[in-house]
């Protein structure tokens, strides 16, 4: 199914957004369990610190028939950019159920998590090896240098050069994608 399908299976789909504290149980298990397989047992393999770092913020839920079949996570963080600071919804935890992937659940997932940034942060951002698939929905990769405000200072983070993109909102300064950025320092991955 394209996208197109998935636009005709609308009738069939309900959108939620919910703050973390609102989870039902049986909502929880089955995203728990939708992130997880989705994101397999390989280097990008999910962890409870990720778990972790998508709870707090609003919940964005896709389902089909009653099924999550895909999820989103936004968080507030405090990126700085060329040492000025951001109010900024950070996305984390997107995943579709592995039998629903390619089928534009994703897309139109990500539409609604665009919406819900653009209307109440000065900035998107996101970690992700799957830059085409955010740039085609309006992210920009980052060129500039990575780091993060850990307790001891600012230190690089030179593996996540590349990785991060940003989500302009109408609320965004003019952005140098060539300029440092830095995220605030959290426990597991910082990006």
């Amino acid at each position: 199914m394209d996208l197109e399908a998935a636009h005709a299976a609308l009738d069939r789909v309900r959108f939620s957004r919910v703050p973390s504290h609102a989870l039902t149980a049986a909502e929880i298990s089955a995203i728990r369990a939708l992130l997880w397989s989705a994101f397999g047992d390989g280097e990008d393999a999910m962890a409870e610190s990720d778990w972790e770092h998508a709870l707090g913020g609003a919940q964005f839920l896709l389902e089909l028939d009653g099924e999550i079949v895909a999820y989103a996570s936004v968080a507030e963080r405090r990126l700085e950019i060329d040492g000025r600071g951001l109010r900024t919804g950070y996305v984390e935890a997107v995943a579709t159920a592995v039998t629903r992937q390619r089928q534009g659940f994703g897309s139109l997932l990500m539409r609604e998590v665009n919406a819900y940034i653009a209307a109440g942060f000065e900035l998107g951002a996101l970690g992700t090896g799957q830059n085409a698939f955010y740039e085609r929905l309006g992210w920009v990769t980052w060129r500039g240098p990575t780091s993060v405000r850990a307790p001891e200072g600012s230190r690089r983070t030179p593996d996540e050069d590349g990785y991060i993109l940003v989500l302009a909102t109408p609320a965004s300064p003019p952005l140098d994608r060539a300029a440092p950025i830095s995220c605030d320092w959290r426990l597991g991955d910082a990006w």
